[in-house]
């Protein structure tokens, strides 16, 4: 049985992602999905998955302070159940393939469409 809702920590060195994510959100077919923050870095991730323990993350590969392999490490040994899913500029698939063997759930490159996204989330929330 699915969750009747989902919390979602919001990863990216970049604004306009972290921002552009979160009004995604908005769409009426995420509505189970409840924002609980923003990280900028890897440290900061971290922080803040220690205290709110999302069901979900979306995580970036290049940051300043702990890259996205490392901190999906660090989550999903914390967190097994996690679902982390990687939105990554890197066209690199050593890297998605990486980062999908230390956990990860699924993988969305940089650009994606709002559509890509949603449907993103909503393969992890039923798989």
């Amino acid at each position: 049985m699915m969750k009747k809702e989902f919390t979602l920590l919001i990863v990216d060195d970049s604004a306009i992602i972290r921002s552009r994510i979160a009004r995604i959100l908005s769409d009426p077919r995420l509505g189970f999905i409840r924002m609980t923050g923003m990280a900028k870095n890897g440290m900061d991730a971290i922080t803040q998955f220690m205290q709110q323990t999302p069901d979900i993350v979306t995580m970036d590969i290049t940051m300043p302070e702990m890259d996205g392999v490392e901190c999906t490490e660090k989550m999903i040994a914390f967190s097994p159940n996690c679902s982390i899913l990687v939105i990554s500029a890197l066209s690199d698939k050593a890297t998605a393939l990486k980062t999908l063997k230390k956990g990860a759930r699924g993988f969305l490159y940089k650009p994606f469409t709002d559509e890509e996204l949603i449907a993103a989330f909503l393969e992890l929330v039923h798989s």
